[in-house]
């Protein structure tokens, strides 16, 4: 799907047809789509590694456009185990006009459409695509504080539970983490390389601008980072727990077992059909099940004694 997009008095409007000074954004391109792109010159090779979403982040430059692939958030409705991923955003700035290219429909496009921010004019490209990356990094620093938020929510039912449902979904949350800081980290580099390239002509508001994106998004990494560390420690410490609860476990199983050994040891030859001591007895049912009885109070002295209930 292809929109086309151009600010008129300060506000951003939908348009229907091409223009200069115009916004393209292009969603999950069909063939018309990829046509179109071609006769504006856009490299075919370009489009499809934009939708390729292992592809890494980068820029390049030809004779007229430059083309970036910048990693963006979102969040994956259809998948409930590992919502929150990254995904390549193609963004082609030529003479005329800019074009954003996506796979599919994310919520930084969505959010500048829908909600009007300010400060992204088509006929500004550089400061639309500063305005652009300052979105991408917002987003970043949100998801990552939804993570957190998830994963202090499974802390405290690992703190009831110790269940293996609770590692798991923290196990998923680390590989969202994962996503994010190599994203992140690429970002960076593509961030770092065009202020070095100084390919995009700034105002001196805008230079601060880019530097404030680049904090940001160093910020964004080390939150990613930490979180990481954190679910790792907490993924290890309730593993222990776990492992240490099926210790006692086991420990319990094996205290019941000895205490009951003798006991069941007499009762096994008591049940022979030989003869035996006291069979004649009419107390001797009595008196083997007291044996037995003693046995095993004196069996739990010993065991309590050596601090096997401890």
């Amino acid at each position: 799907m292809i929109r086309y997009f151009l600010t008129e008095d300060r506000t951003l409007k939908e348009v229907d047809n091409l223009q200069e000074k115009t916004w393209i954004d292009v969603q999950n391109p069909g063939e018309d789509d990829m046509s179109l792109l071609m006769e504006l010159g856009i490299e075919e090779d370009f489009v499809y590694d934009v939708l390729d979403p292992e592809e890494r982040a980068r820029f390049e430059q030809d004779e007229n456009n430059i083309y970036i692939i910048i990693k963006i958030p979102f969040f994956d409705k259809e998948d409930p185990e590992v919502p929150y991923k990254t995904l390549p955003l193609g963004i082609v700035i030529t003479p005329e006009m800019i074009i954003t290219i996506g796979a599919r429909k994310n919520e930084i496009i969505s959010g500048i459409l829908e909600k009007e921010l300010s400060g992204f004019s088509t006929k500004k490209k550089y400061r639309f695509l500063l305005k652009l990356f300052e979105r991408i990094t917002i987003y970043y620093l949100k998801y990552l504080k939804e993570i957190r938020r998830q994963s202090n929510i499974i802390e405290t039912e690992l703190h009831k539970s110790t269940k293996n449902a609770e590692l798991i979904a923290m196990l998923e949350l680390e590989k969202s983490l994962v996503y994010f800081t190599t994203s992140l980290r690429s970002n960076e580099l593509v961030y770092e390389k065009l202020k070095r390239a100084k390919i995009l002509t700034l105002y001196e508001e805008d230079e601060e601008l880019f530097e404030d994106i680049i904090i940001d998004n160093r910020q964004a990494i080390e939150m990613a980072q930490i979180y990481s560390d954190i679910l790792s420690g907490m993924m290890d410490a309730f593993a222990s727990v776990i492992s240490n609860n099926l210790n006692l476990i086991m420990k319990i199983l094996t205290i019941v077992t000895l205490v009951l050994t003798i006991p069941m040891l007499i009762a096994s030859i008591y049940g022979m059909n030989i003869s035996l001591p006291l069979q004649n007895n009419p107390y001797a049912f009595y008196i083997t099940m007291g044996i037995g009885a003693v046995t095993a109070v004196i069996m739990g002295v010993i065991l309590f004694r050596i601090r096997w209930f401890k």
